[in-house]
């Protein structure tokens, strides 16, 4: 029998492993033993039961990927392949994926980690902040490659075409997605007060797994949605599926197309509502101005009541109702003077001395026009006027006071003996 080397064993060896079947495919349950993180990413632990021990190697993209990694004594499913390790002369189990060997488990820390931070207040209710009514500007906090961002753009560009969206990318699964998803949010409160300000932030995933989602049930990540200053809605997974996230943030949204919703209104029920409230806002508008209409005739009535052209108008009326009681009390006045002016005239002309003339009587004067009403009023020889119904005439006394004796028919003069 010729010797073998030591390589050229194990280079059998490692062949035998990669030939068979079974080997290079299995899935092993086990409990976590020794669990190790390298510096270089690489995860090395082993994995026993009751009768044996299996030292097992997770490399560092495989690792990654996973949201949920176990802790030591935890029951998994390692899922992999069995292979030689020819520096030590060892065969270990390199594994590609790990889930729990029980959904109890995951299910049991998902209940202690919320016992945890219900106790300590972030679950509360009055913690809760209300979304702004007005949102100009959101933050999405999610993978750029991700269906789920693709889902929230479509439902803005739908509901509410004038939304600003601000993406702050990061891992949403493996195991360095808590890092990340703390730092993208510290970055969107960051970027609110530094930048532009943000009303809304916006945490999502597509569906998966419990695993897939495990990120999401970080303590670190569940601390930081709790102390972001900006509202955060959450749209983690499917309807069914709950993360310790949705429990902290202000409101939780069943999907990502749902949170998307929920922040933005629907532009088509918006212009409903505002049509609505323009029909409402023109029937009080013609309300108002019917009322205002009223009450300004009300006042320009007062006005015309009370306005000094109505006084003057009754003034002049007044004036003109004086006017003419007035003339008619002139006129009466004058109508009764003129018949006692009348009467006064008929009285005068009968008591006038033209009357007594008529009647055959006549008005003797001397010539400085005194009234002769006795004889002894004349002298001899002093010539009077005699004034008759038909003129006058002049006399000369001739002596004493006696009657006149004879005319003169050539000197026209008439001649009284005294």
């Amino acid at each position: 029998m010729n010797a073998l080397t030591v390589s050229s064993l194990s280079t059998h060896i490692v062949a035998l492993f990669e030939r068979d079947e079974l080997l290079r495919d299995v899935a092993v349950i086990g409990e976590i033993s020794n669990w190790k993180r390298a510096a270089s990413g690489h995860v090395y632990f082993g994995l026993k039961d009751a009768g044996a021990s299996i030292a097992s190697v997770m490399w560092r993209t495989h690792a990654q990927a996973h949201s949920w990694l176990p802790r030591e004594g935890d029951q998994v499913i390692a899922y992999g392949y069995v292979g030689v390790y020819p520096e030590r002369g060892a065969y270990q189990l390199y594994v590609n994926r790990l889930t729990p060997a029980g959904r109890g488990l995951l299910y049991a820390r998902f209940e202690e980690l919320k016992a945890q931070l219900a106790a300590e207040g972030l679950f509360a209710l009055e913690r809760k902040r209300p979304l702004p009514s007005c949102v100009r500007r959101v933050g999405v906090v999610t993978s750029r490659d991700a269906a789920a961002l693709r889902d929230i753009l479509r439902v803005f560009a739908l509901r509410w075409p004038l939304i600003d969206v601000v993406v702050f990318s990061t891992l949403v699964q493996g195991a360095d997605a808590p890092v990340q998803i703390v730092q993208a949010i510290a970055c969107a409160n960051r970027y609110s007060v530094e930048v532009e300000a943000l009303q809304v932030l916006i945490l999502a995933r597509g569906g998966g797994s419990i695993e897939d989602l495990w990120a999401f049930n970080d303590v670190q990540v569940a601390y930081a949605v709790a102390g972001s200053a900006l509202p955060v809605v959450t749209g983690v997974g499917h309807e069914t599926d709950s993360t310790i996230v949705d429990f902290v943030a202000d409101l939780r949204a069943p999907t990502p197309s749902a949170a998307a919703a929920a922040v933005v209104p629907d532009c088509m029920e918006a212009r409903g509502r505002l049509q609505s409230m323009l029909g409402w806002l023109e029937q009080r508008l013609e309300e108002q101005l019917d009322d205002e209409r009223n009450a300004l005739e009300q006042r320009v009535l007062r006005l015309r009541r009370s306005h000094p052209r109505r006084y003057l108008d009754m003034a002049r009326q007044r004036l003109d109702d004086r006017e003419r009681r007035l003339s008619w009390v002139m006129r009466h006045r004058l109508e009764r003077a003129a018949q006692r002016s009348l009467a006064a005239r008929g009285r005068l002309a009968a008591l006038s001395p033209e009357a007594v003339l008529q009647r055959g009587y006549s008005i003797v004067q001397r010539q400085n026009g005194t009234v002769v009403s006795a004889p002894q009023q004349v002298a001899g020889g002093e010539a009077l006027n005699v004034r008759a119904v038909r003129g006058s005439y002049r006399v000369i006394v001739l002596g004493g006071p006696a009657s006149a004796q004879g005319y003169d028919g050539q000197s026209g003069q008439d001649r009284l003996d005294a």
